[in-house]
């Protein structure tokens, strides 16, 4: 079986090699970029990159702009990585389609196992797995999520996000369940990952967004007939 092919983005070349040493560690292959703009050279020339490690400051073109310019044609999973443990910098990643935000310094074992949950979440899918609530259908080989016949565009976290609500229609979930459920790990945040990502799915929904119930003070439940 052919290794999945991970993107690492940074211009400092010491962070490139930590990081590098654990993914071929692991038995990952990886590819470099020190700057925003080699980054997407690289990613439009390989159209088999899994998963993209990013730097947010970096010389040349900065990793929002890269995840921005990326998500125009592709919903590779993204990890960006930042030395500001700023809150809003958290809140404008997740609003660009950011998957994963991890602060430096981190451990790299963490890192590399966040790689893997979200690894696992694309290619563990049961084939010909398709849930239909309500009008909406997802189908979670394929990836396509559609309303009334018509495909909506999500981004990779905002499709899991669905996932999870229409698997569990009917039942009250916590915010802390959705986000040890969905980004598969123990976040230290606050709830606005969650509102953040609810925010903007129930508007690529359009009117199936109602669906989407908020409980007050605990968190949301998904209803549909």
């Amino acid at each position: 079986m052919d290794k999945l092919k991970i993107l690492v983005v940074d211009d400092e070349s010491r962070m490139r090699k930590l990081v590098k040493d654990f993914l071929v560690k692991n038995n990952y292959e990886v590819l470099e970029a020190e700057d925003g703009s080699e980054a997407l050279d690289i990613f439009f020339a390989h159209n088999d990159i899994a998963l993209i490690i990013l730097d947010v400051m970096m010389p040349k073109m900065d990793g929002w702009q890269v995840c921005k310019e990326i998500r125009e044609y592709s919903k590779v999973p993204i990890i960006m990585l930042t030395a500001k443990a700023d809150e809003r910098d958290e809140l404008q990643g997740f609003e660009l389609g950011v998957d994963e935000y991890i602060a430096k310094p981190f451990s790299p074992k963490i890192l590399v196992a966040r790689v893997e949950a979200i690894l696992r979440r694309t290619s563990q899918i049961n084939a010909d797995e398709i849930l239909e609530a309500g009008g909406i259908t997802l189908n979670k080989a394929a990836h396509i999520v559609t309303i009334d016949g018509k495909s909506v565009d999500l981004s990779y976290k905002e499709f899991e996000l669905l996932s999870y609500f229409m698997e569990n229609k009917g039942i009250a979930l916590s915010r802390e369940k959705i986000l040890n459920s969905v980004w598969n790990y123990d976040y230290f945040g606050d709830a606005r990952t969650i509102d953040t990502h609810v925010k903007k799915l129930r508007s690529k929904l359009g009117e199936k967004g109602d669906l989407i119930k908020t409980i007050w003070g605990m968190g949301y439940k998904f209803e549909a007939e």
